[in-house]
């Protein structure tokens, strides 16, 4: 009976230890932290962080893990990957207060305007290392200025006392890398994006590869080029000649030497220290997870592992859910012909972006381009950058055969993109047999930066005086119709593979 005794006992020790177990190796690209390390490594980091929840013995965050890891190594240097095991006691405050309640909860946390006060939102996406990868890379905060010809000596008159760094490339957005290297150097480098078009300032520093990084020290002309590979460590390396790059997080704080103590006096306190010492572990989680949400939790929840789409528990409220077609990302789609002449159509309206749709607003070409649009504008919504509008026309707007007509846009039954600019009076066609995200947005980025041939935008399709005036609270009472946006299909074969995270 003893025997039976200690060998469960030692069965039961096994299980708790392997329940406390990592499921993340040192060797991992994840960073294992602790509810105490949070605050540190996290909250108070320069950097987007992903962090995720877990338990050793869920079998969901089982699964996870191998696109966790990929999503890991293709965020090296860009972003950090991190996990909390909160099947540890220490950890388990930490995690309630942070509402985990299943396995496993993935949150993304990004630099708030106050220091150690970032802002923390659930990760909803697919469970896949490319989906992971794309939402952190969209959190990355973006502090690089587009250099173009005409303002290029403008910049350079900035902050004479601080080095600068261009690199120059073929693409006109800023990629995850770049934002994540002017992290790396706030306050110590400027670093600026040129495209490749804008001639005078590639001719300028003799730029005859792209990408390719170079580097004008404070109080100097001559710049420094960069040789060799153009990834995130040589950059890193090339720009360090002029100061070493900023710390990833606080350094953890020293450990006092402890003074020895009395044998005996120790023994009679070893009760009392331990239960000071978990109230010491519980108020540093507590003290972490304030700084990551403004959210106060009363009671801590003990999580479970997510459970099963497909079992169904008669105890548990049905949850509230919210259909794919309401999470879809829309456009607006304009059928009055004044509301669409007040935004538009005017001698002082700036740019925007029209779609011409068809009758059939459902077709395969409506729904991509709408898509495309749509996702191309939210992208720059969550960066917090400023983008014209993006307005569908309908075919039944007044203004569309007008549109059509003056323009020699073509046909009615098919889609049309056009920018206009009334304040200038230019407009500019899309001239792509495509509509997908990528082709539609290097024609956005080329009108973004000034880029191709515009032609006269026509009198007649501008509106001036009255004519041009909606009443605001018109406009306000009328809901725009909106178009949903179809969501891509990812290739299954994708989830396996890690995202290249070299965008330069």
């Amino acid at each position: 009976m003893v025997r039976a005794t200690t060998l469960f006992a030692a069965t039961a020790a096994l299980a708790l230890n392997a329940h406390a177990e990592s499921m993340y190796s040192k060797k991992s690209d994840v960073v294992q932290i602790t509810g105490m390390d949070y605050d540190r490594v996290i909250a108070k980091s320069n950097y987007t962080s992903i962090v995720e929840f877990y338990a050793p013995w869920c079998g969901h965050c089982k699964n996870l893990k191998p696109a966790y890891e990929t999503a890991a190594k293709s965020l090296a240097g860009i972003a950090k990957v991190a996990a909390v095991n909160c099947d540890e006691e220490m950890n388990k405050p930490f995690c309630g207060q942070m509402g985990v309640q299943g396995f496993p909860t993935l949150k993304i946390v990004r630099p708030g305007k106050k220091p150690g006060k970032p802002m923390v939102e659930d990760y909803q996406g697919p469970r896949t290392a490319k989906g992971i990868v794309d939402a952190v890379k969209d959190k990355v905060p973006n502090t690089v200025k587009r250099v173009s010809d005409k303002n290029l000596d403008d910049w350079l008159e900035e902050n004479k006392d601080t080095a600068k760094a261009i690199l120059f490339s073929e693409k006109g957005i800023v990629s995850a890398t770049l934002r994540a290297l002017a992290i790396d150097f706030a306050g110590l480098v400027s670093v600026a994006q040129v495209k490749k078009s804008e001639k005078t300032a590639v001719e300028k520093y003799g730029i005859t590869a792209f990408p390719s990084l170079i580097l004008i020290p404070a109080g100097s002309d001559t710049p420094v080029k960069h040789e060799g590979k153009v990834d995130k460590a040589a950059m890193v390396q090339f720009l360090s000649q002029v100061a070493p790059p900023n710390p990833d997080c606080p350094p953890p704080k020293e450990k006092k030497p402890k003074a020895k103590k009395d044998a005996k006096k120790e023994s009679k306190s070893s009760s009392k220290f331990s239960k000071a010492s978990a109230s010491h572990k519980s108020a540093d989680s507590s003290s972490a997870a304030a700084s990551a949400t403004d959210e106060t939790v009363e009671e801590p929840v003990v999580p479970t592992e997510s459970p099963d789409p497909n079992i169904k528990d008669e105890d548990t409220p049905e949850p509230v859910v919210i259909s794919a077609e309401e999470r879809k990302p829309t456009i607006p789609t304009i059928t009055e012909s004044a509301e669409l002449q007040s935004m538009c159509l005017n001698e002082q309206s700036k740019t925007c972006i029209l779609a011409l749709l068809p009758k059939d607003e459902s077709s395969d070409a409506a729904k991509t381009a709408a898509a495309s649009l749509a996702s191309i504008h939210r992208k720059y919504d969550v960066s917090g950058s400023h983008l014209f509008p993006f307005i569908g026309v309908s075919a039944s707007n007044p203004v569309a055969a007008s549109l059509l007509a003056e323009l020699n846009l073509g046909s009615a039954e098919q889609v049309h993109l056009v920018a206009t600019n009334g304040k200038r009076a230019w407009y500019k066609k899309y001239s792509g047999s495509a509509f997908g995200a990528e082709e539609v947005e290097q024609w956005v980025d080329a009108i973004r930066m000034g880029e191709g041939k515009k032609e006269k935008l026509p009198d007649s399709l501008l509106v001036v005086g009255e004519k041009a005036e909606v009443k605001e609270e018109k406009v306000a009472e009328q809901e725009p119709v909106k178009i949903e946006v179809e969501e891509m299909a990812e290739d299954a074969t994708q989830d396996a593979e890690a995202p290249g995270h070299n965008e330069l």
